[in-house]
């Protein structure tokens, strides 16, 4: 627990603490990556004893980084199929929930007083969950994973699980999924706090232009396209190293809201009266980060913040008419499994 407290200071230390947000404070994500000012460029945040992580292996980066394009595709591929299932069964859930058939059922059990048998904490729950937005909804669930990742990162016995499957780093031995676990890891308060913060700033505005569907394979792709930045960047630079944080994903959606808003005036929270447009905000963090990368900067992960931002500036420009303008095909394949498997099943039940 001392070395883990020491990296709680470091992280609070170092921390980059500019605020941001839309008519209200929001801030902009960090994606911790610290490698101490040596000979040897070890890249990473220092955030336990050799002992407890896997030993970095420049040997295995090139294959490493292969692997890492692989599921990137693989990963981003599968999410909007996910998404676009996802959306088909919302619709056709929506449209039972409509139907005369429905409608006639509520009635009836209604008028024979038949209520659910639900407590006044669950009846709650209910309400404040249906009076969120489309964004709400996405961002609540992600803060609780990530939530539940940081305690996980508090618990000892965890704590070498947590170093291998949650931290993403090309030369370690477990390459492809740390790339998505590691969206949803961080090991201090501060930086797991400023990092939802900012997701919850801007996820209502992007959950209106998207659907929650497309909202979320859109964060949970932009995280994985900003891991595979990283390790294109510590293989080129040879210097590996683990990297954490939501804020590769977070810098998709702020890339995607600022060029679909340019002009929202966004604002620091630390200088009251001061603000900017969303279009400069993000040619701003873009910039620092690319110079961050030129200059060797190794406090944060620049890589993977950049290529957050540019995967949600070009999904902004290309993403809803080339990809998500496109998925009816695969949600009539889906349509035709859907009820081919459900003719069998019924099928099988008369035959019994």
């Amino acid at each position: 627990m001392i070395v883990l407290s020491k990296l709680a200071r470091r992280m609070q230390n170092g921390g980059r603490r500019l605020l941001v947000g839309e008519q209200h404070s929001g801030s902009l994500p960090w994606r911790g990556l610290r490698q101490p000012r040596k000979l040897k460029r070890d890249g990473g945040m220092k955030l336990a004893p050799e002992a407890l992580m896997d030993t970095p292996n420049e040997n295995n980066m090139g294959p490493g980084l292969l692997k890492s394009f692989l599921f990137t595709g693989t990963f981003c591929g599968a999410t909007f199929v996910g998404a676009t299932i996802w959306q088909y069964e919302s619709v056709r859930h929506s449209l039972k929930q409509n139907s005369w058939q429905a409608w006639t059922k509520n009635s009836w059990e209604h008028l024979q007083g038949w209520q659910h048998k639900e407590g006044e904490f669950r009846k709650a729950i209910n309400r404040w969950w249906n009076e969120l937005n489309e964004g709400e909804k996405v961002f609540w669930p992600l803060c609780l994973v990530n939530g539940i990742v940081f305690a996980c990162w508090h618990h000892p016995a965890l704590q070498s699980t947590m170093f291998r499957y949650f931290c993403a780093n090309p030369a370690a031995r477990a390459v492809c999924w740390p790339m998505f676990l590691s969206t949803f890891s961080h090991f201090a308060l501060l930086h797991f706090g400023l990092n939802m913060y900012v997701l919850n700033s801007f996820s209502s505005a992007v959950g209106r232009s998207l659907g929650k569907e497309q909202f979320l394979a859109m964060y949970l792709s932009g995280g994985v396209v900003s891991s595979l930045a990283s390790h294109a960047f510590k293989v080129a630079m040879r210097c590996p190293g683990p990297s954490l944080g939501a804020s590769g994903a977070i810098m998709a959606l702020l890339g995607f809201f600022c060029t679909q808003y340019p002009n929202a005036q966004l604002s620091i929270v630390f200088i009251p009266g001061f603000s900017f447009s969303a279009d400069s905000a993000i040619k701003g963090i873009m910039c620092l980060d690319a110079v961050g990368m030129a200059m060797g900067w190794r406090m944060f992960d620049h890589a993977a913040h950049l290529g957050g931002a540019l995967f949600g500036l070009l999904y902004a420009h290309f993403g809803p008419k080339y990809i998500w303008a496109n998925t009816e095909p695969l949600m009539k394949k889906w349509h035709e499994l859907r009820t081919e498997v459900n003719e069998r099943i019924q099928a099988s039940k008369r035959d019994d």
